[in-house]
């Protein structure tokens, strides 16, 4: 119970990634608050950690509009007092070459992805430093952090941006109590790691040949690793990049 009481956010929180890592902090105890754009993706992962135990509200949100995103925090302030981690987990995909795609396809990822995380942080860090401090984890990828793929060019502008982000508030705000890192998963067991038509059994065949590690991630490893992240275990770990893609960019 590493965070019994901890109120907890969690962007995103709706699906995938994000619903797992939010049932993983109630099952330590966390107050969470699973944010998203989507009401009734939120509330059946209220209903999961309900049926387990755990405690978990869920707030729509928009993490590309300003003035969304203060309001959630200010909600979560105001109803619980403080604001301890935040997991900025929201992010959308849109692929496309360069000269083909879309330029308001690019132009919502990199709202989402990364605007939305600077927005995150613009009203999280105030939240977190008047309550005596706070950790954030965003999530950047393995996708144009650490490695390019044709096709994913806006994506990964945004990813890279976001570890660079991170790292920057990481230095401006670590001597002020609020500890910061990015996670950069691989494929893990989600919607978006599968191509169209894909069934689960040709996604693992195909990670036998692209893994080193020779599979899809689950997403009990990856919540592991961000609730690490998120804890004293990891308390002089700042302003870094933690690689979880089975080996893929060793």
């Amino acid at each position: 119970m590493r965070f019994r009481d901890k109120v907890v956010l969690v962007t995103g929180g709706g699906s995938g990634i994000g619903r797992a890592v939010a049932l993983g902090f109630a099952r330590e105890g966390a107050q969470v608050v699973v944010s998203g754009r989507g009401r009734e993706a939120l509330d059946q992962t209220v209903k999961l950690a309900e049926a387990d135990g755990g405690r978990i509200a869920a707030l729509t949100s928009d993490v590309s509009d300003s003035a969304s995103v203060a309001a959630l925090v200010g909600q979560i302030v105001e109803r619980y007092g403080r604001l301890d981690i935040a997991i900025n987990n929201a992010g959308v995909l849109a692929t496309g070459n360069v000269t083909d795609q879309p330029e308001e396809d690019f132009a919502r990822v990199v709202d989402v992805n990364l605007t939305g995380v600077f927005l995150a942080m613009k009203h999280e860090i105030p939240a977190m430093i008047a309550g005596g401090g706070g950790v954030i984890v965003n999530f950047s990828s393995q996708i144009g952090a650490h490695k390019r793929l044709p096709g994913f060019g806006a994506y990964a502008a945004s990813k890279a941006g976001v570890t660079a982000l991170t790292r920057t508030a990481a230095r401006e705000y670590i001597d002020q109590g609020v500890r910061i890192n990015a996670l950069s998963p691989g494929s893990h067991d989600t919607a978006m790691s599968m191509r169209p038509g894909e069934t689960e059994a040709d996604r693992a065949e195909r990670m036998k040949d692209q893994v080193p590690a020779g599979r899809v991630g689950s997403l009990d490893e990856i919540t592991g690793t961000v609730l690490w992240l998120a804890s004293d275990d990891a308390g002089y770990v700042i302003g870094a990049d933690i690689v979880a893609d089975g080996g893929s960019t060793a």
